[in-house]
């Protein structure tokens, strides 16, 4: 009998002929998670992944594969071999290992892959029910409807019993559904948002505005610290900085101070089209949350949305502040965002902003401005980061 890890796909059951390159890119990205520890076997059976090692680095090990998206469900696993008293006495070791010392009720799962097998689940089911009684019945009872420790059988080539699973992200295998530029910042939004697309298989790359000097150095090496952090789950990446002051200058002394904000935003989202199209991005990602701040409203977003032609991806739009503290917190983003360091968007902030700007409103102060020669400059300046996992 061995310890091992157990990983199972989540949603990749639904993607038919593409399956198999889904699974080959997760398994790829576990490789790479766990490439600092000695593994001594690694193989793939019915849609699972097993992994053997030293069973003291589980835990470590188990942290850096839930990082990975597209898995479902991590578990420690005994291996034994596909005969009926080896079975047996796995589920009793197993269950002795697990040190339990309070009354739970338990029940027996089995799932037998390899239908030859006998005997068939329902039996199998009892008969380990049984050993369970018999070794561990002062503490352990039978519930068939809520058990509070369910004990899994797999019968397959081997047969693999279990009790604990580790919940993974789901979602899908970066690089599987195209590439997606996001605009982070050092807030708490859009860390979150570029994690949400990650989870969806989108790969990751970033940009950044900053308005040097009326902003600190320390605050652009907040975002990056952000952007390492988050690259732990999206993958290495690239970050362009951009300083947006010159144009903040320009839209004060000549458009109206209301509409301060709203310019901004149309050119940020102008000046990140014009560069995810040169670097082969499909779409924008923002950390936007309809109604949050005054260029959140549906009218501003509208507004936004008319400026550029590329897509603009907003995945946390309809959630509230809380949930997304709550995804910061799980992806270890939220203290770092919460730092006290300035961004671009509280430079020339005006008292009243506009909160239903019309179209044509904007063109018109747009008009005013030497728009495509203000981004080629604020690019000609651009600063670029490789961001690396941590």
């Amino acid at each position: 009998m061995d310890y091992l890890i157990s990983v199972s796909f989540g949603e990749l059951t639904l993607k038919g002929d593409n399956r198999k390159d889904f699974e080959n890119r997760i398994i790829r990205k576990i490789k790479k998670a766990i490439a600092d520890f000695e593994v001594e076997e690694f193989y793939k059976e019915q849609g699972k992944v097993y992994i053997k090692a030293d069973r003291e680095l589980f835990d470590e090990m188990i942290e850096q594969i839930k990082k990975v998206f597209g898995i479902f469900y991590i578990c420690e696993v005994l291996r034994t071999e596909k005969k009926l008293e080896n079975i047996r006495e796995a589920t009793r070791v197993l269950v002795s290992d697990l040190g339990i010392n309070e009354e739970k009720t338990f029940k027996v799962f089995v799932n037998r892959v390899d239908k030859k097998f006998t005997p068939k689940s329902p039996e199998l089911s009892r008969d380990l029910g049984g050993v369970v009684l018999k070794n561990f019945g002062n503490l352990l009872k039978v519930d068939v409807h809520n058990p509070q420790m369910p004990i899994y059988v797999d019968v397959k080539e081997y047969v693999y019993v279990y009790v604990k699973r580790y919940k993974g992200f789901g979602g899908l295998p970066i690089g599987s559904s195209g590439r997606g530029l996001l605009l982070l910042s050092g807030g708490i939004d859009s860390p979150v948002a570029g994690f949400v697309m990650g989870k969806r298989g989108m790969e990751i790359g970033a940009i950044h505005f900053h308005s040097y000097p009326f902003t600190s150095e320390r605050g652009e090496e907040k975002v990056k610290d952000l952007a390492k952090i988050l690259s732990n789950y999206v993958g290495k990446f690239t970050m362009t900085s951009i300083n947006l002051l010159p144009i903040q200058k320009e839209i004060a002394s000549k458009c109206p101070e209301k509409e301060i904000t709203i310019l901004g935003r149309i050119f940020m989202m102008k000046i990140a089209e014009k560069l995810a199209i040169k670097q082969n991005y499909h779409a924008l990602i923002t950390g936007e949350s309809l109604g949050q701040v005054a260029s959140q409203t549906i009218q501003g977003i509208t507004v936004v949305d008319k400026s550029t032609e590329i897509s603009i991806l907003r995945p946390l739009i309809a959630m509230d502040k809380t949930e997304i503290i709550d995804i910061a917190r799980t992806i270890d983003t939220y203290e770092t965002s919460i730092l006290p360091f300035e961004d671009c968007c509280t430079v020339f902030l005006p008292k009243h902003p506009v909160t239903k700007p019309k179209i044509e409103d904007i063109n018109n102060s747009l008009a005013l401005l030497e728009v495509d020669k203000l981004i080629d400059e604020a690019l000609a300046n651009k600063k670029v980061y490789e961001i690396n996992e941590q």
